[in-house]
C-alpha cells in the first residue's frame, strides 16, 4: 500500500508566512523559518514553500528566505512561486529545493514543464494548479486566483502531465480556507485522468477530512496550512487517527 503523506505549505508573502480564505483577505501569520523548522519536528512528511507574490509582482523568488528555510529541514521542499525559466529551476535547486512547483509560468509558457522534466527529471517537476468552478466547468487562475484564464483546468492537467509533470498540487479557490472538506469532486474529475501523484489542497478542517479525502483513489497527499499553522490540529496526532482509520502513514 502506498504511503500517504501530509504536507503543510507555506505561503510567503514580504518574508512573512500569510493565509487568507478563498485566496483573499490575506494576513500574516509567522516566520517561515520558524515555521519550517517546527514542521521538520512535527512529522510533515514534505514542505511546500509558495512565494505568493512573485508572479503578480513580476519579480523572482526570494532566495535569502528560502535558503533559510532549507536549512532548517530534512523533509522534502517543493518550492513555488516567479518560476518562468529555467534559469529558476536552477536557482531553487541551488537555494535547498528538491521539486520546482510551476504554475503561472507554466501557463504562459508550456514548454517550461518539458525543459524542466528533461534537464532535472519528472519527480522534479510539480505542476499547481489554483482552480475554480465556472458554470459547468472548471478554470485556471492566476495572480493569486485573481484572474481567470477561461483555461479548461481539466485539460490543462492532461497536457501538463503529458509534458512532464511528475506531480500535481490541485488548489481549489472554492474550498480554500473555508475548512469545510477538500474539494472532492474536483479531485475525482482530475484523478480519472492522469496516473500521477495528486496533492489536494484547500479546505481541510478537521482530520475526518483527511480520512475522506483518502478513500478517494489516486489521491495521494493532503496539504494544509491554517489549521497546522494555528496548531488547530497535530500533524502526529492526525497520523495516529489516519492509521487507526487504516491509512498508511509514515509515523
Amino acid at each position: 500500500m502506498i504511503t500517504k503523506r501530509i504536507i503543510p505549505c507555506l505561503d510567503v508573502r514580504n518574508g512573512k508566512v500569510v493565509k487568507g480564505v478563498n485566496f483573499k483577505g490575506v494576513r500574516d501569520v509567522a516566520d517561515p523559518v520558524e515555521m519550517a523548522a517546527f514542521y521538520n519536528e512535527s512529522g510533515a512528511d514534505e514542505l511546500v514553500f509558495y512565494d505568493i507574490t512573485a508572479s503578480v509582482e513580476g519579480r523572482k523568488l526570494f532566495s535569502d528566505v528560502l535558503k533559510d528555510v532549507a536549512s532548517q529541514i530534512f523533509i522534502p521542499l517543493t518550492v513555488g512561486g516567479g518560476i518562468n525559466d529555467l534559469d529558476d529551476f536552477d536557482r531553487v535547486l541551488k537555494c535547498g529545493a528538491d521539486k520546482v512547483s510551476v504554475n503561472s509560468g507554466a501557463i504562459k509558457n508550456p514548454e517550461i514543464i518539458e525543459q524542466g522534466a528533461k534537464k532535472y527529471g519528472d519527480q522534479c517537476v510539480v505542476l499547481s494548479m489554483d482552480i475554480k468552478k465556472v458554470g459547468n466547468s472548471y478554470h485556471l487562475f492566476t495572480k493569486g486566483g485573481q484572474e481567470d484564464t477561461g483555461i479548461d483546468a481539466l485539460k490543462w492537467t492532461v497536457e501538463g502531465v503529458e509534458r512532464g509533470a511528475g506531480e500535481l498540487v490541485v488548489n481549489s479557490i472554492d474550498t480554500d480556507g473555508v475548512k469545510q472538506g477538500f474539494d472532492l469532486e474536483l479531485l475525482d474529475e482530475i484523478a480519472a485522468r492522469v496516473k500521477v501523484p495528486i496533492i489536494a489542497s484547500g479546505g481541510a478542517g478537521k482530520k475526518e477530512d483527511f480520512a475522506e479525502l483518502f478513500k478517494h483513489k489516486g489521491i495521494d497527499a493532503g496539504l494544509a496550512a491554517s489549521i497546522f499553522h494555528f496548531r488547530e490540529l497535530e500533524i502526529r496526532d492526525l497520523k495516529e487517527y489516519l492509521r487507526n482509520q487504516g491509512v498508511e502513514v509514515r509515523i
